[in-house]
Order: structure tokens, then sequence, then C-alpha cells
């Protein structure tokens, strides 16, 4: 059994003005990450055995959006607000039925 039953890793990455590439930073993702942190906690699902939600440096996705991965599956998600967070905890991390509206594609083979 893993030490969490989810992981959530939330770009957290913030690019230099000038950038030429977008970065998840710039859309909020560190306080929407805190967001989804006290509600997973809220909901008591967080400590050994629930879920860890993390901040993560880029990961290179960020012309999607502000995305997030959640393992042990790897399902990949973009998300724009709090809603969007709510669904995807109520639907994937409550449920363990994935967000396909927010879903991100696989890597190509």
């Amino acid at each position: 059994m893993s030490y969490y039953r989810y992981h959530l890793f939330f770009c957290t990455n913030r690019r230099p003005d000038g950038a030429d590439r977008p970065s998840c930073g710039r859309c909020d993702s560190a306080r929407l990450r805190g967001y989804a942190k006290a509600r997973l906690k809220a909901l008591g699902l967080t400590g050994p055995g629930g879920v860890r939600a993390s901040t993560s440096g880029c990961l290179d996705r960020c012309e999607e959006g502000p995305c997030l991965v959640v393992y042990p599956e790897g399902v990949w998600y973009v998300y724009i607000d709090e809603s969007d967070l709510d669904e995807i905890i109520d639907s994937h991390i409550v449920n363990g039925r994935p967000v396909e509206r927010l879903r991100l594609p696989d890597a190509p083979a």
C-alpha cells in the first residue's frame, strides 16, 4: 500500500516577465493549490493513507494552462478556478471517477 492513496502535484512554476513561454504560476496556481489543500483537509482526506497536495516546479505542460497531476494513476488535469478543483476533488479523489472535461491528454507514445 502507498503512503498516500492519492498524491496531487500542482505546477507552481513562475517564469520571469517577458519569458517566451507561459507558466502556471502566472495563473494563480500557488493560491489555488492552497485552496485545494485546505478543502482536502476540511473533508478529512489528508495525512497518511489519504491525500497529499504538493507544489511542483515546472511539469512542462504550461502551454495547456495551469496543470496538476494525480498519482498513482498519472491523470493530468487543467483547471481554471476553485470550482474546477472542487469537481476534481469530489469526482476523482472522493469517488474515484476522473473528470474527463478537465483531463489533459496523455503524452504521445
